[in-house]
């Protein structure tokens, strides 16, 4: 076995296996395989960390061929697709990416925001399409100063919405199971709501919630008919927080204004999905997180976590679920 602690690493492309080799620490050894090589079956006894993202398989099998696995370190925040209970037998804590696209994610979701509320979608398609206006009478839109922005999870990127919502002078409001103290939420500039209330309240919904099994249509039926005919609803955490399938009936019939939507229940989604066909609703391909900008964010944090444990302290940003 090599002398340095082996970080078995699956880069999402060329281009960031290159980059994690020129971040990497000069006292590992830093294998990058992908799964299902010979190279990444060689690799998986020596390893002693997996960096990569959730889509990578690790089941007990994969554990089974991993004996020396210390850490699971995810390039993602997101890691709804990791197979937990099989990381807990194994005994195998695993990490998020500590924020590292979170000012991303963040932006998008202003992104959604204002792309619904002006109908830029719209706009581009009649000045595009030679239809100056329309070619008719302006359709409503909304400015984002003074309305009320309801945020459902106020973890690490919530705050980050939070804060540059303040910046076009929108009043912040949140719901979370884990509420700041009276002193955390005057230095931040927010309210807490029950879920219900917010919704009631809000010109605008944005969802910031890991998908668990409580947070599953957390925005179903129920919810969704709070909202006002006036709200915009945006969701850049994981589709299935919402009922897909009542949102876009609710969409349809216009029972609220629009929806940003960056995350589906099924994805890619099928070419019938509804919401395709829907003039009220910006979609975009789950890609509030990945930008040029962050992939030395994701590799930085992941290096940095396998070296804190190198050292014997205790790995950061682990998941909830593996907490101890």
């Amino acid at each position: 076995m090599s002398q340095k602690p082996v970080v078995l690493l699956v880069p999402p492309s060329e281009e960031t296996g290159e980059l994690a080799k020129s971040l990497a620490p000069a006292h590992i050894e830093l294998v990058l395989a992908q799964p299902g090589t010979d190279a990444f079956q060689a690799a998986l006894p020596k390893a002693q960390f997996m960096i990569c993202y959730p889509h990578v398989k690790m089941e007990d099998a994969f554990y089974m061929a991993a004996p020396n696995i210390r850490l699971v370190q995810l390039l993602s925040a997101g890691y709804d697709a990791v197979d937990i209970e099989a990381a807990r037998r194994a005994r195998v804590p695993v990490s998020n990416n500590g924020g590292a696209n979170a000012i991303s994610v963040a932006e998008h979701a202003m992104m959604l925001m204002l792309t619904v509320a002006r109908r830029v979608v719209w706009q581009h398609a009649s000045v595009s399409g030679g239809r100056w206006r329309g070619n008719g009478p302006p359709p409503a839109m909304y400015e984002l100063y003074d309305k009320t922005l309801g945020i459902v999870g106020l973890g690490n990127i919530g705050r980050k919405v939070a804060r540059r919502a303040q910046a076009f002078g929108m009043k912040i409001e949140y719901y979370d199971i884990k509420r700041l103290t009276e002193d955390e939420e005057d230095a931040l500039g927010v309210k807490f709501r029950l879920l219900t209330e917010l919704l009631r309240r809000s010109d605008f919904v944005s969802l910031h919630v890991p998908l668990n099994a409580s947070t599953k249509h957390l925005i179903g039926a129920r919810e969704l008919a709070l909202l006002k005919p006036t709200a915009i609803l945006v969701n850049t955490s994981r589709g299935p927080v919402i009922d897909e399938t009542a949102m876009a009936r609710a969409l349809e019939a216009k029972k609220f204004f629009g929806a940003g939507l960056d995350v589906f229940d099924e994805e890619p989604p099928p070419s019938s999905n509804p919401l395709f066909n829907l003039d009220n609703v910006v979609l975009t391909a789950h890609f509030a997180g990945p930008t040029s900008d962050n992939h030395v964010a994701r590799f930085r944090n992941a290096f940095d976590n396998v070296e804190r444990m190198i050292r014997g302290d205790a790995p950061f940003w682990v998941v909830p679920e593996l907490a101890r």
